[in-house]
């Protein structure tokens, strides 16, 4: 309820991690809003921690669902919860649905419905972000492990996947039209990965620490159609007179530990070179559309909007072409300081070269379940730098003295927040 204030002792010994709203079931009065926690446990007040003590990192709503959300955590998990089943009162019970190439699916044992519904096991390491794709049929989610998995999400099988670099990926956005996904994460790189190719199809260079957060602009218009002189719109132009479309253009930006914000430019010449060959992650069966049997009859499980994997056809979202002069805020703010603060850099591909280029790491054994990064690089899974074209931001600004951790667009603006807790919106440039 919007009009009675939260208690706060429930959140004494932990903090909120992250949040989301529902805005498909938002209204005048009631808001539904998950929180997730520092302790662990679904996010729900008061916290209960018998599922997952690990920090909860990402809680999302399923696309146009009513009680469906899912929360990843530091554990490396995915758990699917019903906000109308309740979590029960010991700790859950699993049994095995499938598994696959570095993921497990678990269901929970019980007669009643009771939550979690479902347990995904991802990767190595801290699940750090996970996106669904516009249609909501596909999960992409980036681990610790530096791999990006992408999941058709009511059949639970691995549709394709990708190594960074080097480190851990902490951030995930997919494109406006659902064919593309972007990265960020330790190696100071974005990377844009085709969902319809199964390959990396770029990488950008331009920050100089880590990315946490990459986003595209879905509200960037297309550039005005050219029209010959002398010409009305009804009249046909001739075969020899006309021009060719503007090329399609993908943007998005990024933002690092480095305190600077990018933007990026994605051409259609760029995602789709001549001799561009489809990779594809192959599937030991096919998609099976809906959830399993055995799962819809102990929990009741509401079906998610999904169906067969989808097959990427229709054209790109036609986005603008124009370069960028300059970011300005919409109301400045005094800095804090007047000392500016160097930015301690972690990681940097700054003396990385083609003949040297090396992944951090002894040579020594590899864990179990774990790529073997050696092998990776160099592949379908990982290119080296210089196997991929390498981008260059339009736009490369330092706009906040502490590390900048969100990263969003608007229709007439841009928004950031820094580590520190301040929120900024930025007018859009021309």
């Amino acid at each position: 309820d919007l009009h009675k204030p939260i208690d706060k002792r429930v959140y004494k010994g932990t903090q909120p991690t992250c949040h989301d709203f529902n805005q498909f079931t938002a209204g005048t009065d009631t808001l539904a809003l998950l929180v997730g926690f520092s302790a662990g446990g679904p996010p729900c007040v008061p916290p209960q921690r018998l599922i997952d003590q690990s920090k909860v990192t990402l809680v999302r709503w399923l696309p146009d669902t009513e009680r469906l959300f899912l929360a990843s955590h530091a554990s490396g998990h995915l758990y699917l919860y019903d906000c109308a089943h309740p979590c029960g009162a010991s700790s859950p019970q699993y049994t095995l649905l499938t598994q696959g190439e570095g993921f497990r699916v678990f269901s929970c044992k019980s007669k009643t419905p009771r939550n979690p519904l479902l347990k995904w096991a991802v990767g190595e390491g801290p699940l750090n972000e996970f996106a669904f794709s516009p249609d909501g049929h596909s999960l992409a989610c980036v681990s610790q492990d530096g791999c990006l998995r992408v999941f058709h999400f009511s059949s639970m099988l691995l549709q394709g996947m990708m190594k960074s670099y080097f480190g851990g990926l902490l951030c995930v956005c997919w494109s406006p039209d659902g064919r593309y996904v972007v990265t960020g994460g330790e190696d100071d790189l974005v990377t844009v990965w085709s969902f319809a190719q199964g390959r990396v199809v770029a990488r950008g260079r331009g920050h100089k620490s880590w990315v946490n957060a990459v986003a595209f602009d879905p509200f960037t218009k297309p550039p005005p159609a050219e029209t010959l002189p002398g010409h009305e719109e009804e009249e046909e132009v001739p075969p020899a007179q006309r021009r060719d479309p503007p090329p399609i253009t993908y943007r998005f930006g990024s933002a690092g530990q480095d305190t600077q914000f990018c933007l990026w430019d994605l051409t259609e010449d760029l995602l789709d070179p001549p001799l561009a060959r489809p990779q594809t992650v192959p599937t030991t069966k096919p998609p099976i559309p809906g959830l399993p049997r055995s799962l819809s009859r102990s929990n009741s499980l509401p079906q998610p909007g999904g169906g067969p994997c989808p097959t990427p056809g229709a054209p790109p979202a036609h986005l603008g072409t124009g370069r960028f002069a300059t970011l300005t805020p919409r109301e400045r703010r005094a800095p804090p300081g007047t000392a500016e603060k160097e930015h301690k850099r972690y990681h940097s591909l700054g003396n990385i070269s083609r003949s040297g280029e090396k992944p951090p790491g002894g040579s020594g054994g590899t864990p179990k379940g774990r790529l073997d990064t050696g092998k990776v690089l160099g592949t379908a899974l990982c290119p080296r730098l210089h196997e991929v074209p390498l981008l260059e931001p339009l736009v490369c600004k330092k706009i906040a003295q502490e590390r900048l951790t969100v990263l969003l667009f608007l229709e007439d603006c841009i928004v950031t927040a820094c580590q520190e807790g301040l929120i900024c919106t930025w007018a859009r440039p021309g």
